[in-house]
């Protein structure tokens, strides 16, 4: 068994999560009102189907403001391509991760299912933590 640190050990397991059919007003006010950027949007069966940003929702808003109605559910707005990491991925190979790429966080699967979420602070204190 490898005993080299694991995302598993450092990921937020507490998550918000959406559902597709959320009226993207209250989806809106939920990371507002949570002060988060963004959470993963989960179907009936909890299986990860996407990921709401405030990026999405200022889309969401600008085209209300066009339109002048909210009218759209998350599935409308969500990013249904999902970048994740899976669990057991090693911190180095993580930190590599965010690296090669402009996500903030990633959402953690082990065997397809979603078990958390991973951020790049999480990794910077999991690296200090672990080669200081």
């Amino acid at each position: 068994m490898n005993s080299q640190p694991r995302v598993s050990d450092y990921m937020t397991i507490d998550l918000t999560l959406l559902r597709p059919e959320m009226r993207i007003l209250e989806a809106m006010k939920v990371l507002l009102d949570k002060r988060i950027s963004g959470a993963p949007v989960v179907d009936a069966d909890g299986a990860l189907i996407g990921v709401l940003s405030k990026k999405d929702c200022l889309r969401a808003a600008l085209n209300a403001a066009y339109y002048q109605e909210w009218g759209c559910a998350v599935s409308g707005y969500m990013s249904a391509k999902v970048e994740t990491m899976e669990a057991e991925t090693d911190l180095v190979t993580a930190a590599g991760h965010f690296l090669a790429s402009n996500f903030r966080r990633f959402p953690v699967v082990q065997d397809g299912r979603l078990v958390g979420q991973v951020s790049r602070a999480d990794i910077l204190k999991a690296l200090l933590e672990n080669w200081q």
